[in-house]
């Protein structure tokens, strides 16, 4: 655009009215996506189920929690009424300020939600002025002043410092008021909000001390991560507050992630005796997993399933690297979005009405997609010819099968998830816990493989025909509770079952049994007679041979028989219901399966994708130039590209001048420079400097280091493919 004056001047151009496009979140789903025909519907599900997930794990996370916040919460009510009584016992714990120990445990990311829940809570039923403060925003004990000031008045704070004069010099209008920061400061802050709420009609009394209570609520501060904050500023910091204590009711609540003793390691005796600490214990982040698990997974009402292995890598990156169950739920909905994403028949892995009717709504591309699928060419392998013809030419006859096949499979999991319980349940009463303590191990095991194919199984069932009565009815009747809160008809006929096994030991003929146990000792009086006289090594061999066989020969009582005929009927619940989710047609729909792409999202390695880009910088840079069909790398290629290939060539030291040598004459020849020339090879400044720049670009990503060993030399940090 020109324009033309008789004067200088300057211009405005103003830009069009038109505004950049923002994609959604629904153009960044369906961008990429397989199957974009019904890409949307998929998404729309996706969300759907996300957040029913998202509701009953905050939920179940709330409840887990209820516990210790309501002792915090009892604790700050009863800080807050201490103050007001006026015995000796009183003014003493008053002359302290409270403080609450929280042990949360080493799964830091979790924290942020249990403070969150706290503080929200304290405001609502407790006291408005909460603070909360992290150790990375309290450097110094003047930050730390500043941010508890900042966050229980809402103002900005001015600290007494050269910059912060400087910056307000130079700020002729500030947005808010400032605040001295000092605690008198917030003493008369808290002096006046208090008057403000107690200054109602002059003419009416006080009637309970209750309102005294309410007028006079506690300041409450709240540590979020103690293990972090400097110990000399948090020292500080509480002797400050011990001088205002009379002034400002102040309590403490320490958040600590590994043990109670690190607030004597932090304060010594003379501050912390200005404290009076209350240990509060929150639920373990294991305990908290597996009742997650067994919340959100162990479940027929969500559809969308994990497959095994994708299941043991989200446990594993729990157990080996963060303990966080928010970070297993962000696994959990990694595996949901990604499935979504890359399985168009994801659109059947919703509630059972809407997948009955998505299934009539199915186009020919996905009826063709469904015919590839491997369990269902499984299952027509397993039809008579005719079928197999109708299945794989007769679209409409294909989609009244798919229907039929949606409901097995929802059957199937509603049957499953109790069956597992059922043998958890009697297999974690075993020693030595054949089948796992944790419900999540046996589930594991199950998804793999048969599980009564497994020798742990079948150690586990000859255990449980060794069980006491007693042990066994106690068992059984657990059983029994969980099969009462199913609805399908398999469960209700094992429930009838069930009961009447326990109907049939409560009528056993106790006499019977009594009358049959001297037999059973007159049986082994003679073995273990001989076994009382002086004998060797083969007599002894013998005798114990005896003794099984007349264990093996004798007959069994009727609890015996009863019981082998309970751990029978628990065997054959576990044979018809308890197959892998591989076995069942249309799988597809509900479990993802890529455990790869879950770890190389979650569990990244980026000393690998920094190896790989030195190696072969054509993956990443996409330039034609840099394409070399050997693995080596081309001369055209960056700098540290180069010097990385050089270095792989050396030993244990490298000799920099050496280095640099081979360095300038791979890149003369990229510059194109005839290998006879004066030139070729020279090392210029320019050159020199490029290659400093990719040792020392080099030595930040790790790979070697400097050394005092030799001046010019540079030790080397990888080997192979570390």
């Amino acid at each position: 655009m020109s324009t033309s004056s008789v004067s200088k001047g300057c211009f405005v151009f103003k830009p069009s009215a038109k505004k950049k496009k923002q994609l959604s979140l629904e153009d960044h789903f369906t961008d990429g996506c397989e199957g974009a025909e019904n890409s949307e519907v998929r998404f729309k599900l996706c969300q759907l189920l996300w957040e029913q997930i998202k509701t009953d794990t905050e939920v179940l996370q709330d409840e887990l929690n209820r516990k210790v916040l309501d002792s915090l919460l009892d604790l700050t009510r009863k800080c807050s009424s201490t103050r007001q009584h006026s015995d000796w016992a009183s003014k003493m714990r008053a002359s302290e300020i409270p403080t609450a120990a929280l042990v949360l445990g080493v799964n830091v990311p979790d924290h942020d939600m249990t403070f969150q829940s706290l503080s929200e809570q304290l405001q609502q039923s407790v006291t408005p002025h909460v603070a909360s403060v992290q150790a990375k925003e309290c450097g110094t004990l003047k930050h730390l002043m500043k941010r508890v000031l900042e966050k229980l008045t809402g103002t900005d704070v001015a600290v007494d410092d050269e910059e912060e004069e400087e910056e307000a010099e130079q700020t002729s209008a500030p947005l808010h008021k400032s605040a001295h920061c000092s605690l008198s400061t917030l003493c008369d802050w808290y002096n006046t909000k208090t008057k403000k709420s107690s200054g109602g009609t002059p003419g009416k009394k006080r009637s309970s001390p209750a309102k005294d209570e309410q007028q006079q609520p506690p300041v409450v501060i709240i540590f979020k991560d103690l293990e972090a904050f400097n110990p000399r500023v948090l020292q500080n910091f509480i002797l400050i507050c011990s001088l205002y204590i009379e002034r400002l009711p102040l309590m403490f609540i320490f958040g600590i992630a590994t043990s109670p003793s690190t607030i004597q390691h932090m304060l010594p005796h003379s501050v912390s005796s200005l404290l009076c600490i209350e240990l509060f214990q929150s639920l373990s982040c294991t305990q908290h997993l597996a009742t997650v698990i067994d919340k959100l997974i162990l479940t027929h009402q969500f559809p969308f399933k994990l497959n095994g292995k994708v299941m043991q890598v989200l446990i594993s990156i729990f157990l080996y690297h963060d303990f966080s169950v928010r970070n297993f739920i962000k696994g959990v909905q990694l595996a949901l979005l990604e499935h979504f994403h890359s399985q168009p028949l994801s659109v059947l892995c919703c509630k059972k009405k809407e997948a009955l009717l998505n299934v009539t709504q199915l186009s020919l591309r996905d009826l063709e997609r469904i015919r590839q699928l491997p369990s269902f060419k499984r299952y027509v392998e397993r039809q008579e010819h005719e079928e197999q013809v109708r299945l794989l030419k007769d679209d409409g006859y294909l989609k009244d099968v798919c229907q039929r096949l949606i409901k097995d499979l929802r059957n199937y999991h509603k049957n499953y998830y109790p069956v597992l319980r059922c043998l958890h349940t009697l297999a974690s009463s075993l020693p030595r816990y054949p089948l796992g303590k944790q419900i999540r191990e046996l589930h594991l095991i199950c998804l793999e493989r048969n599980v009564w194919e497994n020798e742990d199984y079948q150690s586990a069932m000859k255990l449980l025909k060794m069980l006491a009565k007693e042990e066994l009815i106690t068992l059984l009747q657990r059983c029994a509770e969980i099969l009462q809160q199913v609805k399908s008809k398999e469960m209700k006929n094992a429930l009838i079952q069930l009961e009447e096994l326990l109907a049939k030991f409560k009528q056993l003929d106790t006499a019977a049994a009594v009358e049959s146990v001297p037999d059973v000792e007159e049986s082994f009086t003679s073995p273990v007679k001989n076994l009382q006289k002086k004998t060797d090594l083969f007599q002894l061999q013998k005798t114990l041979l005896e003794m099984n066989e007349s264990r093996r020969s004798k007959k069994l009582s009727p609890f015996e028989v009863l019981r082998n005929e309970a751990i029978d009927f628990i065997d054959g619940l576990v044979k018809s219901h308890l197959s892998p989710p591989e076995s069942q047609t249309l799988n597809e729909v509900c479990y993802y399966s890529s455990s790869a792409t879950v770890r190389r999202h979650l569990n990244a390695t980026p000393r690998t994708s920094i190896q790989a880009a030195l190696n072969s910088p054509y993956y990443y840079i996409q330039n034609d130039n840099l394409k070399t069909e050997d693995g080596s790398v081309s001369n055209a290629a960056p700098d540290i590209c180069i010097a990385y290939k050089l270095h792989l060539e050396c030993g244990r030291l490298i000799n920099l001048f050496d280095w640099l040598e081979a360095y300038a004459t791979v890149v003369s020849a990229a510059e194109g420079n005839e290998p006879d020339s004066e030139d070729f090879g020279k090392v210029d400044q320019v050159k020199h400097a490029r290659f400093i720049q990719a040792v020392s670009e080099l030595e930040f990503l790790g790979f070697i280091k400097s050394t005092k060993q030799k001046t010019d030399h540079v030790a080397r940090l990888t080997w192979g493919g570390c």
